[in-house]
C-alpha cells in the first residue's frame, strides 16, 4: 500500500488513494496518542509516585508500544515524517 501523497505536510486525500490516506491519518492519530501516554508516564514517573518494579514494567511497556508502531509504520509505508501533517495555522501536528 503506498502512503497517501503529501503536499507541504498535509494529506492529499486522492479518490483513488483514500485507503491510504485514512491509514496515515489514524497512524498519526495514533501515535499522538502514544507521545501523550509517554509524557504522562515520564511525569509520574519523575513525580516518585511509581515503584521501581512499576517503572520497569512501565518502561517495557512503552518500549513495546513504540516497537508495534514501527512495525505498523512499515506495514502502511510510512516514516516518521508522514505522521507529522500540518494543521496550517497551528503548526505541525507531532
Amino acid at each position: 500500500m503506498q502512503p497517501a501523497s503529501q503536499t507541504n505536510g498535509r494529506i492529499n486525500l486522492d479518490p483513488d488513494n483514500a485507503e491510504d490516506g485514512l491509514a496515515q491519518l489514524v497512524m498519526t492519530v495514533i501515535e499522538l496518542l502514544r507521545q501523550i501516554v509517554e509524557r504522562h508516564a515520564m511525569r509520574r514517573v519523575e513525580g516518585g509516585t511509581l515503584t521501581e518494579e512499576q517503572v520497569e514494567e512501565l518502561g517495557v511497556a512503552l518500549m513495546n508500544l513504540e516497537e508495534k508502531m514501527e512495525e505498523l509504520k512499515e506495514v502502511f509505508g510510512l516514516d516518521a515524517e508522514d505522521l507529522n501533517i500540518d494543521l496550517g495555522p497551528l503548526g505541525n501536528l507531532l
